[in-house]
């Protein structure tokens, strides 16, 4: 478990200077050594060596100038680098806009599409701004994946006629048809490119023995591309042709319906929105799985404001819309980045890159850029997302989105991925099936889907099929009842015992589930002295023992049928425990309510104080020891916890005979207590504050009481480790030792830390951590 850390700040206090003032762990760009300046240094360059012949794909996939993507690459390092809130995420020409792109470059042509690119990167701008980064997120995963499968299908399509030698239509349908004719008609060099560029990138990988990893270090993109081009050599095929650097024309509105160029703004801000913020949710998990992982969260909104004042630079300067890449910001955090100058600095060398080194970069045949990108395409329908949309019955949702991309467009197929997904939500919320069998005297009533008003009629009408004093199971297949179901469930229920009957209820895979009524009035928080709901009516005044009575009459009538059937398991099973639990004897200290914990989970041996006697006591103390042997020898449970309370009676007792004489008459309380008595030696020894030793993480010590409870679970913890079974089995590592302490008037748990010493209180956040 690793419980967050909350940070309080009082407004009373002046803040640090300056220079002592903490780095703000939301702030990615929090001050960082200056040894992180060698791993950005090296990460820099393995991006920029997989950015350059990526963007040069890109740029060809779309049909605009192949400098346009080394544009989108530099703005993209630069410019989201250094505005962005995913540090090391790494933004360029989007992979997964090649298709909006190309389509935008033949409807309004290219400068038209570089207007478009600036506009969209405005509406991210107001996105960001609006903080609605994380409402991007709620769009269904099979979505998603659905469009990104459909565009990567688009362009597999496409780039396939570049390596075979001829150039993409307009969309896949065309591109699908036209395929046999390009076939027959082969551009062999072309294709033997491509087939190069494949062979380089599947086999790069995998590379084998000590000498294959030192070669993987350069980028399977990279090496894939130099191979494709020293093949290529003497060869008539078609290359890389980068125009003079200078200012082109200044982007203009297209022409056309406003409608039509909205939709257009509209598709680039959404794609690329939701692959950036894919990409930085992915990189962020990355990240933060490392053993040194920098920086805190990714700052979503502020990555999205990232995104769009790189789009609007990039539209600007006549270059491709920008997204940010998974697999380029995963390269990033494999090649060791720890800060966003690794983003900048890759920016930083494809300038450079473009600048003096055209000449080496217009050797490279378009063959292997296309494979390329199609390779990339290919690896965007990915089987793991098939398999997990199928798991989760999502798989519908995906087929029509993916197929909705393909045949009509990106935003179309958005659409139609929501709207069957709207439909599929709400034909589960209604479709519902019930049956009702007998089963060896026991009617079982099986509830498929969710249980709304709508199904009430046949759920009233399957019940009514059960007979009176009849034993019958319903187990609900669903994970949603609304209150006309309730109601009817609760009436028949409660309706059927009132005759004689015996009901249960179950969840999926026969799951015993709570009851959607009873007649026990009480919850589990209500004070159990004076437990008027158990006290039968002419008890008034009478002695506990009715009242006893009457606990166990609401036990019989309210929670025996709901756990008579775990209760005969565990008796033809036998109790197997996992934990141990001493604690003291208490009537305050309900274990099962602190732990909520049920029959068979816990083996609990209480006495006054929560005391475990160390080997070699006298014979009236081998209860204890007995217990221990039995949980530790034959129950062979993992835990053993230790757990002392507040306002203990033993403690106090312990306290006030610190003054008394030896030959005092003896009690059996006093004899007993005496196993105490290290305990109090203990605490005089660390002195009354109790500093080294023993300590509440979130505020002080009570008193000597609270003092003398929490050394005494410590002091237990060192005396179960006396006894040889329990040292041999955590000496083995089949055991664990824990100390707790429960402050009854808080209700609050500490659990110790046996590194530091003191006790930390559990928050109900710590299931999320653990």
């Amino acid at each position: 478990m690793h419980p967050q850390p909350s940070q309080t700040h009082d407004s009373a206090q002046p803040p640090p200077p300056a220079r002592e003032r903490p780095a703000n762990p939301e702030d990615p760009e929090a001050p960082r050594s200056r040894s992180t300046w060698r791993q950005d240094l090296s990460a820099s360059v393995v991006i920029f060596l997989i950015a350059v012949p990526l963007s040069l794909g890109i740029a060809l996939a779309t049909g605009a100038p192949l400098q346009a993507g080394l544009i989108a690459a530099a703005v993209g390092g630069i410019v989201s680098g250094l505005l962005g809130g995913a540090p090391l995420q790494v933004s360029g020409a989007a992979t997964g806009l090649v298709v909006v792109t190309a389509e935008l470059v033949q409807r309004y042509g290219w400068r038209a599409t570089c207007a478009i690119t600036a506009l969209a990167g405005l509406a991210q701008l107001a996105l960001g701004a609006a903080r609605v980064a994380r409402a991007a997120l709620a769009v269904s995963p099979a979505i998603v994946h659905g469009m990104l499968a459909g565009i990567g299908v688009t362009i597999a399509l496409g780039q396939l006629h570049v390596v075979l030698g001829d150039s993409p239509n307009s969309s896949a349908l065309e591109n699908l048809a036209a395929l046999p004719a390009q076939l027959a008609g082969l551009h062999p060099p072309a294709l033997l490119v491509g087939a190069i560029t494949v062979a380089v990138l599947v086999t790069w990988p995998r590379l084998p023995g000590r000498a294959g990893r030192r070669i993987r270090t350069v980028p399977a993109p990279l090496a894939a591309v130099v191979v494709a081009t020293a093949a290529s050599v003497g060869m008539a095929v078609p290359r890389v042709s980068l125009p003079r650097w200078e200012l082109q024309a200044l982007p203009a509105l297209p022409d056309g319906p406003a409608l039509g160029v909205f939709a257009a703004v509209l598709t680039v801000t959404l794609v690329a929105s939701m692959e950036s913020l894919l990409s930085a949710v992915a990189v962020d998990r990355l990240r933060a799985g490392r053993p040194d992982p920098h920086g805190g969260p990714a700052d979503l909104d502020r990555e999205l404001t990232g995104q769009g004042a790189a789009n609007v630079v990039s539209g600007l300067l006549c270059g491709l819309p920008i997204a940010g890449g998974a697999i380029r910001g995963a390269a990033n955090v494999e090649a060791g980045a720890a800060t966003r100058k690794s983003t900048v600095l890759h920016g930083v060398w494809v300038l450079v890159c473009a600048g003096l080194l055209a000449g080496i970069l217009e050797l490279i045949p378009l063959a292997a850029l296309a494979a390329l990108v199609m390779a990339a395409g290919v690896k965007m329908v990915s089987l793991a997302h098939i398999k997990h949309v199928q798991r989760h019955r999502e798989f519908p949702m995906y087929a029509a989105t993916l197929g909705a991309v393909v045949l009509f467009g990106v935003l179309q197929g958005l659409a139609v991925g929501i709207v069957v997904t709207a439909f599929l939500s709400l034909r589960r919320l209604t479709h519902t099936r019930i049956t009702v069998d007998e089963e060896k005297e026991l009617y079982v009533v099986r509830v498929s889907g969710q249980l709304t008003f709508l199904a009430v009629p046949r759920l009233s009408r399957a019940l009514a099929q059960v007979p009176k004093e009849a034993s019958a199971v319903v187990e609900l297949g669903g994970s949603f009842m609304d209150h006309a179901a309730y109601d009817a469930l609760q009436s028949w229920t409660n309706a059927h015992r009132a005759q004689g009957g015996w009901v249960t209820l179950r969840g999926r895979g026969g799951q015993p589930i709570a009851e959607p009524a009873s007649a026990h009035a009480c919850r589990p928080w209500t004070p159990w002295r004076n437990h008027h709901c158990t006290r039968p009516p002419s008890a008034e005044g009478a002695a506990g023992g009715r009242q006893l009575l009457g606990g166990v009459s609401a036990f019989q009538r309210n929670t025996a049928p709901l756990v008579r059937e775990e209760l005969a398991r565990l008796a033809r099973e036998g109790q197997r425990p996992t934990q141990l639990f001493l604690t003291c004897a208490d009537s305050r200290l309900v274990t099962s309510m602190i732990t909520s914990s049920g029959p068979g989970d816990l083996f609990t041996v209480r006495n006054v104080g929560n005391l475990m006697p160390p080997p070699g006591s006298d014979g009236t103390c081998d209860s204890v020891g007995a217990a221990v042997e039995y949980a530790v020898e034959v129950l062979r449970v993992g835990s053993i916890t230790v757990c002392g309370h507040s306002g203990c009676g033993a403690m106090q007792a312990l306290l006030g005979s610190a003054g008394q004489e030896p030959g005092a008459q003896q009690t059996p309380l006093t004899r007993w207590l005496r196993h105490g008595r290290p305990s109090l030696a203990r605490m005089g020894r660390i002195g009354r504050l109790g500093r080294g030793e023993v300590a509440l993480a979130d505020r002080p010590v009570a008193d000597d009481v609270e003092r003398l409870a929490l050394v005494n679970v410590m002091q237990q913890l060192d005396h179960l480790m006396a006894h040889a079974c329990v040292a041999r089995r955590v000496a083995e590592g089949t055991l664990q030792l824990q100390g707790m302490y429960f402050h009854v008037a808080e209700a609050q748990a500490y659990v110790l830390d046996s590194r530091s010493r003191t006790f930390q209180a559990v928050r109900p956040e710590v299931l999320d951590t653990v």
